[in-house]
């Protein structure tokens, strides 16, 4: 929200209150690049106490590799070339310890239109998610300092009812034209399924000072994941007066986040589920038919690995995967435990688990072709087989599968060792 003219000291207040008690890194920078002022946030990233940061180069705890491009946009602006930029890189801590950030600079320019200072705010982008979880706290009235940000300011006077945004934020929705949104406006912006997420009423009520609600905005660039930090502002006697709140874009973020999740119960190399994957789809399977579990462990594939390198068993392992995938149904679950052993839940009665283990083991005998291997190489499958009514007890059940591995594998290897009772 902009500061009114004639409430500059008041304006000037609140920016020096949410500079000192911003959760991101702020400081401010002279035209020879030294730090004038930085907050606690951004001593704690540099790694420089609040007492020794004044004065200090910029330059001396960027990362070399990164000094050029930084200092190239900062002389760019200088030479009034730009207003600010953002760009990435990474700072030495005193440690030596590297420390990724993305940095937004915007130019504070005097009467002459000539750089005073700089601002600068700086985000640790190792952890983007707590990072845009904090960014908003404690900005209200900072729109001017967080130019560069995606989204923007709005306001609710609780007495009066009467909900404004910023036009910057108005734009972020609406396109370059766009003038402050009211409240039924922004709200239909907003995902029907997200509006309960955004509902401001502890807020109004005060019975909380702060929350921060995500949802799913309508803008100009289409539907964008919005995090939004709202803080209660109160009189002097504690009534709620007003609501101020800093939505901003971080639909990016959200969909790393969402990759994260997926990824953690996966196996980067296989694309099969990892033992954690497993774990939790178990418990999720249904089947009126009972339960069979497959422990598989490769025969041969030390010798590929020793004898044509990793890069070859990587190969065997894809290709193992595809194999063993192409041997059940859509709804079973096929996992690479760790190495070169692999976990198959079956939905279906004792004789559907030994059928889909025969044809696994069969699917196995014949020979891969591998870049760097002048003939074929085998790789077999020995399998230990358990069957249950009930989805109760994976870890037993593999356990017991893989006693029955090492069976077949003590026998003669490439066969299936299946139990002849349920287990219990």
């Amino acid at each position: 929200m902009d500061v009114p003219e004639n409430d500059s000291e008041q304006g000037l207040a609140l920016f020096d209150f949410a500079f000192r008690h911003a959760p991101i890194g702020m400081a401010l920078v002279d035209t020879e690049g030294r730090i004038v002022r930085g907050n606690r946030s951004f001593s704690r990233m540099v790694g420089i106490s609040p007492d020794h940061l004044n004065g200090v180069q910029f330059a001396d705890f960027t990362h070399p590799d990164d000094l050029d491009a930084d200092l190239a946009l900062f002389n760019q602006v200088l030479a009034r070339q730009r207003d600010g930029y953002t760009i990435e890189k990474r700072y030495i801590r005193p440690d030596r310890s590297h420390l990724p950030v993305r940095i937004h600079v915007a130019a504070m320019r005097g009467s002459d239109g000539e750089v005073v200072r700089f601002i600068t705010q700086v985000e640790d982008i190792t952890q983007a998610k707590q990072a845009e979880r904090q960014l908003a706290e404690r900005a209200a009235q900072l729109e001017l300092a967080l130019e560069t940000v995606r989204g923007g300011f709005w306001q609710l006077d609780i007495a009066a009812q009467a909900f404004e945004t910023s036009d910057r934020l108005a734009q972020y929705i609406d396109g370059p034209d766009a003038t402050g949104l009211d409240i039924d406006t922004y709200v239909s912006k907003i995902n029907g399924l997200d509006r309960p997420s955004a509902d401001l009423s502890p807020l109004i009520r005060g019975t909380v000072d702060q929350n921060v609600a995500e949802y799913r905005l309508e803008t100009i660039a289409g539907e964008r994941w919005m995090r939004c930090d709202r803080r209660l502002l109160r009189d002097a006697d504690g009534k709620p007066l007003k609501i101020v709140g800093m939505a901003i874009d971080f639909t990016e973020e959200h969909r790393q986040i969402e990759d994260l999740q997926r990824n953690a119960q996966t196996d980067s190399l296989t694309g099969l589920l990892n033992r954690r994957g497993l774990e939790a789809r178990f418990s999720q399977l249904a089947s009126s038919a009972g339960f069979a579990v497959l422990v598989i462990d490769l025969d041969g594939f030390k010798q590929v690995n020793d004898r044509y390198g990793h890069a070859a068993g990587d190969a065997v392992l894809v290709e193992t995967a595809r194999r063993l995938t192409s041997c059940v149904r859509f709804d079973d679950l096929v996992c690479r435990a760790g190495g070169d052993e692999f976990v198959v839940v079956i939905a279906g009665d004792r004789e559907t688990g030994i059928s889909v283990a025969d044809r696994m083991v069969s699917a196995m005998r014949t020979s891969f072709s591998l870049r760097d291997a002048d003939a074929p190489v085998d790789v077999r499958a020995s399998m230990g087989g358990v069957w249950a009514v009930t989805n109760r007890d994976l870890n037993r059940m593999i356990a017991h599968a893989d006693t029955l591995l090492y069976r077949v594998k003590a026998s003669g290897k490439d066969g299936v060792g299946f139990d002849r009772h349920a287990f219990s």
